[in-house]
């Protein structure tokens, strides 16, 4: 169902790889909502995944762009303003990869080249996004960013590995960057932590499907698809959410905030 919540808000979309990505269904249900955007990945993401046809659903232009990059970023700012006509009003970083995870390196014995590599892709990138914004000046008063991110970066979850603190770091990113985002131009910066979703990038992490289970039956709710994702993000980049910024927020069908459930007793009885 549309409601025409975005009609006229321009934006840019990191991280839409294929349909089973949150990035991807937040595109299509931006472009619902009545907003313009552009695309961008890196270019071997851009290999990998389906972002063409998303772009033409979408009537959207792709900027490659490495986010671990700061002369793109500040070039796909530049074009952006260029393609949409203006400034900014919403950018959705949906970024993350941890190299240790892929090669199935224990937490206790990473690679830190890995390590640094992952960091600098997950969460670093985030605040290279913000400061290249920053300094162009490219966003619009009251215009909101949103990073998603997992609650790992808060409670250990054995398999999540390095990306944990990646997360970690992203959400102080948001805090940091939000304050002075906020004094300065009116703009809100959030972290969406979303409950685990089975996208390409949550599928890298060992034991994900039991994972998915537990989180279901611990969640009074159940879990929160990447479609209802895509749906909250939307509240966040439209006006109703004007004076939320610098907040964590759980999207995760109440598991965050449940000790154990029924289910998950009985399992044990």
């Amino acid at each position: 169902m549309a409601y025409n919540l975005l009609k006229g808000k321009k934006g840019i979309i990191f991280g839409a790889l294929d349909a089973n990505s949150i990035a991807w269904k937040t595109a299509e249900r931006v472009h619902e909502e009545g907003g313009t955007f552009v695309l961008t990945n890196a270019p071997i993401a851009m290999r990998m995944g389906q972002i063409n046809e998303l772009a033409e659903k979408t009537g959207s232009q792709i900027v490659p762009a490495d986010a671990t990059s700061t002369e793109d970023l500040d070039k796909l700012v530049s074009e952006s303003m260029k393609i949409l006509g203006g400034k900014i009003d919403f950018v959705l970083h949906s970024i993350g990869m941890s190299i240790n995870v892929r090669k199935g390196r224990h937490y206790t014995d990473q690679n830190y080249d890995f390590s640094h590599k992952g960091w600098d892709v997950s969460a670093l990138s985030f605040h290279r996004v913000m400061q290249s914004l920053f300094k162009a000046d490219a966003m619009n008063e009251w215009g909101s960013i949103v990073a998603l991110t997992y609650m790992a970066a808060q409670r250990s979850f054995p398999d999540y590995n390095d990306m944990a603190d990646n997360k970690a770091y992203l959400e102080s990113v948001a805090r940091s960057f939000g304050y002075f985002f906020g004094k300065e131009k009116k703009v809100r910066v959030n972290t969406i932590s979303q409950s685990p979703t089975p996208t390409t990038a949550g599928q890298g992490v060992k034991g994900f499907d039991g994972f998915i289970s537990y989180a279901e039956q611990m969640s009074p709710l159940g879990n929160a698809t990447a479609l209802e994702c895509a749906d909250y993000t939307l509240t966040l980049f439209s006006d109703l959410t004007k004076k939320v910024t610098m907040q964590n927020l759980f999207h995760d069908g109440g598991f965050s905030n449940t000790g154990v459930s029924q289910e998950v007793m009985e399992k044990f009885q």
